[in-house]
């Protein structure tokens, strides 16, 4: 699926949304294209660009932080690259689970340090034990990356248009 980068009037990040609704923020004047994918969207009368990173027109006051990443299931798999991180193997995006360190039912939360790709065999095995009593060690210790880093995982077509305004650090 395309997604979209929104910025604000100051060209700071927003959002990811779909190139549909980009596209009806640019006809709706309410944005304006800042760059665009290859590809031609058209309609019975014209013809657009699907838009890549579209810039609002008026500034918009944000509660959440777009530098912080947050953590869902697809930005965990991205994370560790599709990757068992108990066993090393590479699965499809379908055939991977994600495993609570400190399993739910012992406390644990979904956060960054406490959520890894596990391979279904690798996800039975440990249950819901602890990483100690399950004698499964950890080939990376978990941590929240930063937008660029997903990006990069995800859609390297994209990345070239976001990095100038994902100037993110570490």
């Amino acid at each position: 699926m395309m997604r979209t980068l929104v910025l604000n009037a100051g060209y700071e990040p927003v959002q990811l949304i779909s190139w549909q609704k980009a596209l009806c923020l640019v006809i709706s004047c309410k944005a304006e294209v800042v760059a665009e994918y290859g590809q031609l969207i058209r309609t019975v009368s014209s013809a657009f660009a699907m838009p890549s990173v579209v810039r609002l027109k008026r500034y918009v006051r944000t509660v959440r932080h777009f530098t912080l990443a947050r953590c869902t299931r697809r930005n965990v798999l991205l994370r560790d690259r599709y990757q068992c991180q108990y066993c090393g193997v590479v699965c499809r995006p379908g055939t991977i689970t994600i495993d609570h360190i400190l399993p739910r039912c012992r406390g644990g939360r979904t956060v960054w340090d406490n959520v890894v790709a596990a391979c279904h065999t690798c996800n039975r095995r440990k249950g819901d034990l602890s990483l100690a009593d399950s004698g499964l060690r950890l080939r990376t210790n978990p941590r929240r990356p930063n937008w660029r880093e997903l990006l990069e995982e995800s859609q390297t077509d994209t990345v070239s248009d976001w990095l100038p305004f994902l100037n993110l650090a570490g």
